[in-house]
């Protein structure tokens, strides 16, 4: 049903709001089995491409565009690497440099979010290796000493790496302390709960399932709603 043409999702110059009634799917080149939403790229100015990867059984990814972070919101992903195979299951994620040569398979029906992105090296320092982790393993970090909102930084906090990812959990009601504007680009995805976006002079309702790509220096905030936690994934560039 298209409800007259209504949806939630909007593209300004420097945001866009993606909501999964608008979601087109397409395979990439590579793909097997598997079918993309892409939630961000070049096309809309990011410097980064973030799909998210939905797998049928036997399904398996192509080649990765540079660098290739995976996060697995639902199901199994095995990866074949350096000759071992590595089981990811929800909440599990893997980093890998460009260039590094990896099998991502899926015995049944399962979705991950796939962030893609160029390496910028650093005079004098050397590239990140191959990284495997679970968020579950990580112990949280309170944002600004407020415990309401939690900080898993599942990528470890070196200058080797160009991007960072974080899950973020808000307790219904916590809110970012400031309005943030600065100069890293962001990519979120909202994995469970819901709440207020501001972005721009624009403020959004936002729920599980919604992709936000904030442009650099675009005004930001978030305050959660409702009865159930917030939680979401979001990538930013750093360190360059």
């Amino acid at each position: 049903m298209h409800h007259l043409g209504h949806t939630r999702s909007s593209r300004k110059h420097d945001h866009a709001l993606l909501t999964p009634d608008s979601f087109v799917r397409a395979a990439l080149p590579g793909m097997n089995n598997v079918t993309a939403i892409v939630h961000t790229a070049a096309a809309m100015g990011a410097r980064f491409t973030q799909y998210t990867a939905e797998f049928e059984p036997g399904g398996c990814l192509g080649d990765a565009a540079g660098q290739r972070f995976l996060f697995v919101i639902e199901g199994e992903i095995s990866v074949a690497w350096d000759g071992e195979e590595h089981r990811l299951t929800a909440n599990g994620y893997a980093y890998f440099p460009a260039g590094a040569m990896h099998h991502v398979t899926a015995a049944g029906n399962s979705r991950a979010a796939v962030i893609e992105k160029p390496y910028h090296s650093l005079d004098g320092v050397r590239p990140p290796e191959t990284f495997f982790g679970d968020e579950s393993t990580i112990p949280p970090t309170p944002l600004g000493g407020d415990e309401g909102l939690q900080v898993h930084t599942l990528l470890p906090a070196a200058t080797s790496f160009d991007f960072a990812v974080n899950t973020m959990t808000y307790v219904p009601g916590a809110t970012l302390p400031m309005v943030e504007s600065h100069v890293m680009e962001h990519g979120l995805l909202m994995l469970e709960g819901g709440g207020i976006y501001r972005l721009g002079d624009q403020w959004y309702p936002v729920a599980a399932g919604d992709f936000i790509w904030m442009a650099p220096y675009c005004p930001q905030w978030f305050g959660a709603l409702g009865k159930t936690p917030a939680r979401y994934l979001i990538y930013k560039d750093w360190n360059r």
